[in-house]
């Protein structure tokens, strides 16, 4: 699974920001995270297309070493059938991906949150040999570059608290700093 060590930049092609666009208005109408402190519908749609553009980023990025992966999926999941599954299969893998933002990098320190309270948890939380990829993405312009940083396992990431002390107990956080050498930075 740990194809690279170091992190590797790209940028994203219109076709897939279209897509990506095109997806994120979809899926908004379908999302309610109320449970999770989050009623913001902008905020909502930023977090669902950045996260498809992270997904996409991981994609091309592992397509590069092998064949043997799932794409990003497209789906438009309705109630209780929204799909939990890992967002891409490498080699048989699941692998999660968890994408933030070059604008919240700058205000929170770079870093990657999970849920994990009691309405809503990641359940990959719960599989410490399960695989993640960590993903910037620079929403400073329309191009929506990106870092894929090297996948790790649950077990190996050191958490912490999210400074917003309202989403303490609802979310942990991966701080960059505090995980530098898995991260090859």
């Amino acid at each position: 699974m740990r194809f690279f060590e170091n992190p590797q930049s790209l940028t994203t092609s219109s076709s897939i920001i279209q897509k990506a666009k095109l997806f994120t208005d979809e899926v908004i109408g379908t999302v309610d995270y109320r449970d999770s402190q989050q009623s913001n519908k902008r905020k909502i749609w930023q977090d669902h297309f950045i996260s498809k553009i992270g997904e996409e980023a991981v994609y091309q990025v592992f397509s590069q070493f092998t064949d043997n992966l799932t794409e990003p999926d497209y789906t438009i999941y309705f109630g209780k059938n929204k799909s939990w599954d890992a967002d891409l299969k490498v080699n048989a893998n699941d692998l999660a991906v968890k994408t933030q933002t070059k604008s919240s990098a700058d205000k929170f320190g770079l870093s990657w949150t999970f849920q994990c309270g009691k309405q809503r948890k990641d359940t990959i939380l719960d599989q410490p040999e399960s695989w993640v990829c960590f993903v910037q993405c620079d929403d400073s312009n329309t191009q929506y570059n990106c870092i894929v940083y090297p996948p790790i396992q649950i077990e190996e990431i050191k958490f912490g608290k999210p400074k917003l002390l309202k989403l303490r107990g609802e979310k942990l956080v991966v701080y960059a700093e505090e995980n530098q050498r898995k991260l090859g930075i």
